[in-house]
């Protein structure tokens, strides 16, 4: 049996990590991976030395710079320069090396901020962008462009998906730079190892967001690499390389922010920081083409936070500070 190399970029994060759980229950894949150390995507040089000497039969490009509201505002040339480096060359180098398949990870913020509930793929480029990750949304757009200019032009097997917001194992859980799950998930056990009465959530509480758990991501990601192509193409017509990955359910802020407290256990008040700010009022996306494709969302979001919760716990990283 032919022994297929998959090069998973970025495979220490949370998605990436989660893809080669996926990938090592199957049989015939041999995994190509790299630590930052080893190699560094935003080096032209090191990323083309790489794939050609390895010439990977298919790439996962899980690797990104990623944040929260805090970090995105803090931090907006960080979040585009690196991401624009690490799509463009590996995207490029992989198309060079010949490799014949490659996936890349967008983000739902690539949608105009009042996109039409829920959001539809042909939603892309309608309208201006939530201000606070315009650079990082672009930098998402750029690769997802650049996927479907290197299929237009050269005729690669390029394609690329777009997640819901993701959580779950090895998620970041920095006190500032981290995603509303996590944040809250840390704050809201600290919170109940303190004894503390109350905990203060940021904005309104209003705004609704879409959660999938990371294996449910990276099992969407393994099924659409699998789809032979011209099935693909047929459900990304006309001129669409991304498909969005999402449960097609929503909740508002304050609603997660409840079930997050029963599952750390914390029994204080709820309270809101209404001078900070909310972000897009909603965000759910249409995940009907995959739904079509076969694949559908299977963790329910307090399965799936308990599970997040576990692996906090396990692994100590409230107490660490991490």
């Amino acid at each position: 049996m032919h022994q297929k190399t998959v090069f998973v970029a970025g495979h220490r994060g949370m998605v990436g990590s989660a893809i080669v759980r996926q990938l090592e229950e199957r049989d015939g894949v041999q995994l190509l991976l790299r630590t930052r150390a080893d190699l560094d995507l935003t080096s032209q040089a090191e990323v083309r030395e790489f794939m050609t000497e390895t010439r990977p039969d298919e790439v996962y490009l899980a690797a990104a710079k990623v944040g929260g509201i805090h970090a995105n505002n803090t931090f907006p040339a960080d979040f585009i320069h690196q991401n624009l480096m690490i799509e463009a060359n590996v995207i490029h180098a992989a198309y060079a090396a010949g490799v014949p398949r490659l996936l890349f990870l967008g983000s739902s913020c690539i949608y105009p901020k009042l996109a039409e509930q829920p959001m539809r793929e042909e939603a892309l480029l309608t309208g201006p962008l939530e201000p606070t990750n315009e650079p990082y949304a672009i930098a998402k757009i750029a690769g997802i462009k650049l996927c479907e200019s290197y299929n237009r032009q050269y005729g690669t097997d390029y394609r690329s998906l777009m997640p819901t917001n993701l959580y779950g194992p090895n998620d970041n859980f920095h006190p500032q730079n981290s995603h509303v799950i996590p944040a809250l998930l840390r704050r809201f056990h600290e919170a109940k190892v303190r004894g503390e009465a109350e905990v203060s959530v940021w904005g309104t509480g209003g705004p609704r967001r879409e959660f999938l758990h990371v294996d449910d991501m990276a099992a969407a990601c393994v099924h659409v690499m699998e789809l032979p192509k011209a099935v693909y193409e047929e459900h990304t017509q006309p001129m669409l390389t991304h498909i969005n990955v999402g449960t097609g359910t929503d909740c508002s802020i304050s609603e997660l922010a409840a079930v997050i407290a029963r599952t750390v256990g914390f029994e204080g008040r709820i309270s809101f920081d209404t001078s900070k700010p909310d972000g897009a009022p909603r965000k759910l996306l249409d995940v009907t083409r995959l739904n079509a494709l076969g694949w559908q969302a299977s963790i329910p979001l307090e399965e799936g936070l308990a599970d997040t919760y576990r692996w906090l716990l396990q692994h100590g990283v409230a107490e660490e500070g991490n």
